[in-house]
């Protein structure tokens, strides 16, 4: 199964639609983490990314998830915290870890906690088709309060909320109609996200190097489409240190003679690029688009090891 997806409350480059509000809508936290869902099957654990890919040994902290249930099915995000604030980059070497002994070192050292916001299964009970409300009720009674998990707490406020994780650094919000039902795989406007940051997935299509320099200097980003990519800009922004390294190393075993580009990339960008595997998803924030389709002032986030091209 897929996880149901929120649409953005504030879609690049169009006016940001305002934080609904009344009874009908409840508001939790958006978490800067890894999508996860949770399944006890027969006292087995599996966690699965909403691409379904099967990431259980990389997360062994969860184990106790067994004992919950003898039949479950969660839905619900892994954090780690840097400082404080959930932090993407802390998990993104632990998601891609198969050999168990390092996945319980990575744990002791960067724990991460499971935020469980929705409860799908239980005991054979199919709940999806259940209202928000209902399935919330249910998941606060079955989780029980100790554990390498909590759950997503809810508030009444939206606005307030929006407000209150701009002061405090966080990522933004989710509003979820109490009365939605859970629609695997689907992108609903039963849920809208509100991110503080205008940050959008691309796919790396090529990479410059510095000037002068062999390490990486920028990223050049596109939009799936048929036959490759549509160029959307060159992301040079947020590459120095530890970020820019881990990732250039990625790209590495990623090269291709040809552009992957099916529109034209202007001269100036694509001076010195070496081209890439379309492959690789990354987070950039940036102000938008321009009326060319290029993005403002673009700013590289983090990989997205948990997100394949097929997904945006």
């Amino acid at each position: 199964m897929r996880p149901m997806l929120a649409t953005p409350g504030r879609p690049p480059g169009r006016a940001a639609a305002p934080v609904p509000d009344g009874p009908g809508w409840a508001h939790e936290l958006k978490w800067d983490g890894i999508r996860l869902l949770a399944e006890v099957t027969d006292g087995t654990l599996r966690l699965s990314t909403r691409t379904e890919r099967d990431v259980t040994v990389a997360f062994p902290e969860l184990g106790p998830l067994v004992g919950v249930a003898e039949d479950l099915l969660l839905d619900g995000e892994l954090v780690s915290l840097a400082d404080g604030i959930p932090s993407f980059q802390r998990l993104a070497e632990r998601v891609h870890t198969t050999s168990a002994r390092k996945a319980a070192q990575l744990a002791a050292a960067r724990p991460a906690t499971y935020i469980a916001f929705d409860l799908l299964r239980v005991d054979g009970l199919d709940l999806t088709v259940l209202p928000w409300s209902q399935r919330r009720d249910a998941l606060e009674r079955i989780l029980p309060e100790r554990g390498p998990w909590q759950v997503s707490p809810v508030y009444a406020d939206g606005r307030g909320l929006l407000a209150a994780t701009a002061e405090q650094g966080l990522e933004g919000i989710v509003s979820k109609r109490r009365d939605s039902a859970y629609l695997p795989g689907v992108r609903s406007p039963d849920w809208v996200k509100f991110p503080h940051r205008a940050t959008t997935s691309w796919v790396v299509g090529g990479w410059r190097p510095e000037t002068g320099r062999s390490r990486l200097g920028a990223l050049l980003v596109g939009a799936p489409a048929p036959g490759g990519l549509t160029f959307r800009g060159r992301v040079g922004s947020g590459l120095a240190g530890k970020a820019g390294a881990a990732l250039q190393e990625h790209l590495a075993a990623l090269p291709r003679v040809d552009c992957p580009f099916v529109d034209e990339v202007p001269a100036v960008d694509r001076a010195g690029a070496t081209w890439v595997r379309p492959e690789l998803v990354v987070d950039v924030a940036s102000l938008g688009l321009t009326g060319a389709g290029r993005l403002r002032q673009p700013s590289y986030q983090g990989w997205r090891p948990d997100l394949t091209p097929e997904e945006l």
